[in-house]
């Protein structure tokens, strides 16, 4: 079955309970949703009940993060293999013009008895962006 790749937008608002003791956002939440918002594209696909992150990638904050400051989560598939899908999640500030982290959920469609399942997925991938994006992970997939 062939899905064009398609971007998903989310934003959250950071409030003083995800701060950490340096007054700025705890990695712990950061993490949380950047895993979500790459669930949310995924189960644009697959259903959600048949999806379990399997991977993260290493997300490096490049700055902190401020109580106050409403921070912009851009996801989309950009692989699939047999039983996996990856999922791109770019997270910055609102205006989505300054990068604060970026990586790679890995999230594998499974049975009701959580055994991985084949789910058919080809991607159509139309701009060269998502090329990219497709080619650094498997420059990363293969390290």
């Amino acid at each position: 079955m062939n899905k064009s790749i398609t971007q998903y937008t989310t934003h959250r608002l950071v409030r003083s309970e995800h701060l950490n003791h340096h007054g700025t956002l705890f990695a712990g939440y950061g993490a949380q949703w950047f895993v979500e918002s790459g669930f949310v594209a995924a189960s644009k696909m697959l259903p959600a009940k048949n999806l379990i992150c399997v991977e993260i990638d290493t997300l490096s904050f490049k700055r902190p993060v401020n109580s106050g400051e409403v921070i912009c989560f851009n996801s989309r598939i950009i692989y699939a293999g047999k039983t996996s899908i990856v999922a791109y999640t770019k997270i910055s500030s609102d205006d989505c013009s300054n990068n604060i982290v970026d990586g790679y959920a890995v999230f594998v469609h499974v049975d009701e008895n959580t055994k991985p399942f084949q789910h058919n997925i080809e991607l159509e991938v139309s701009c060269d962006e998502d090329k990219l994006l497709i080619e650094k992970y498997k420059l990363k997939k293969n390290k």
